[in-house]
């Protein structure tokens, strides 16, 4: 075996034990369960929403998250023939340990409490949210990193998502249940900043290929199913039981329908195949749920669920046909898995759609759910307009925090 294979086996082995012990002692230090049936903590807090939202939250919807963000992310980059399996791997290591690292550093700025972290199923779900922005980064830079390095991103991916989160939600009052900004913009192009820093003339032009080879194969047919079972449950996750739950639910579907038609519209005037492969509506499902993101929540209507799914759906086609030969030969940006065009120009188009839908907000179109929505509109703190403003604001901020920390990273 190879001197540098040796090493390399070590360094990971090395990272892995070191991580591992470190968020040990860091979990018998902060983190314990949540006392859910103890309010003698919670009189003590003036804010205790956090602990009602859990108290409110179901197991089941955890685990549709869960499978979510493990199967319809993790297999999202197995159709690559190149990869096949490894990447399969990455996406477990990326997973183990961005879980456990992401219930510490959003425990320390969302729940930390008399000196500790109390975690229960929302501290979980917020993990997994975290867990899928980084698996979208990874998708950028698959095949041009090794596993050490892989690790690393995911060490610095998840404190920098973590702050960009706690930024937006929590300082700024933005909404975005669905994560078009945190989770697809901010992955997408943190990975893709990453790719522009490793970028290599002569070893991009060798790979460039054999990264495009899609072969579909089972993993392509799982990873989009689960996407079609699970991605509703993801998008209202974060909501309380029986509010604004079933809006979110129904756009999602409804815009998870008309992009696949909208591959099937376009592909075979693009290409010669007359049929879509598995993998070319697997995007087209994914930059519908990068669309919904943000406005899925918020007074879409079906017909306006329907619109933006049909346009989300016509942007990975038009993007892998004329845009990323322009983003490979012009701005010198690899981009394996292209999560540019499957996450980060649908998210920000999701992002401008509820930037439009906030503006035009009014207490008649929403009644009573325009407290759960817009809290900060329904109690007379911001105008819709505002509100709209900040949710621009919030826009501008990631791209900017995903592009600094990707180059800093890479």
């Amino acid at each position: 075996m190879p001197e540098h294979r040796i090493i390399s086996k070590f360094q990971l082995s090395g990272l892995c034990f070191f991580l591992q012990i470190l968020t040990i002692i860091l979990f018998a230090t902060f983190v314990q369960y949540d006392p859910e049936s103890s309010s003698s903590l919670c009189s003590q807090q003036l804010n205790c929403s956090w602990r009602t939202q859990d108290l409110d939250f179901q197991h089941p919807r955890f685990r549709d998250v869960h499978l979510q963000a493990l199967l319809g992310f993790g297999l999202l980059v197995a159709f690559l023939g190149r990869y096949r399996l490894d990447s399969v791997t990455t996406s477990i290591l990326v997973v183990a340990f961005a879980i456990q690292w992401a219930v510490l550093i959003q425990g320390f700025l969302y729940s930390f409490l008399n000196g500790k972290i109390y975690v229960g199923a929302q501290s979980m779900v917020r993990a997994d949210f975290c867990t899928a922005a980084v698996l979208i980064s990874t998708g950028a830079v698959l095949g041009r990193v090794n596993p050490v390095q892989m690790l690393l991103l995911t060490l610095l991916g998840v404190t920098l998502f973590s702050f960009n989160e706690y930024i937006l939600l929590s300082l700024m009052g933005v909404r975005d249940s669905g994560g078009s900004l945190t989770i697809h913009i901010f992955g997408a192009y943190f990975g893709l900043a990453i790719s522009w820093t490793l970028h290599q003339p002569h070893v991009d032009k060798r790979k460039k290929q054999q990264d495009a080879e899609h072969q579909p194969d089972f993993f392509a047919v799982v990873g989009t199913i689960y996407l079609w079972i699970f991605w509703p449950s993801f998008t209202s996750a974060t909501m309380v039981s029986g509010s604004v739950e079933p809006w979110a639910l129904l756009n999602t579907y409804f815009s998870l329908a008309a992009s696949a038609l909208a591959t099937f519209v376009l592909l075979p005037v693009l290409h010669e195949e007359n049929t879509p492969q598995m993998v070319q509506i697997q995007d087209a499902a994914l930059s519908s749920m990068a669309m919904m993101g943000m406005a899925g929540e918020m007074l879409v209507t079906p017909f306006g669920a329907l619109t933006a799914g049909f346009l989300a759906g016509l942007i990975p086609p038009l993007g892998f046909r004329f845009l990323t030969p322009i983003r490979c030969s012009k701005l010198k940006i690899q981009d394996t898995c292209g999560v540019h065009n499957v996450h980060g120009l649908p998210g920000i188009l999701g992002a401008l759609l509820g930037v439009l839908l906030t503006a035009l907000t009014t207490a008649d179109a929403y009644g009573g759910r325009l407290e759960l929505v817009f809290p900060l509109v329904a109690q007379g703190s911001r105008t819709a307009s505002d509100q709209a403003l900040y949710q621009l604001y919030a826009l501008l901020l990631t791209l900017l925090l995903a592009a600094l920390g990707g180059c800093l990273t890479g």
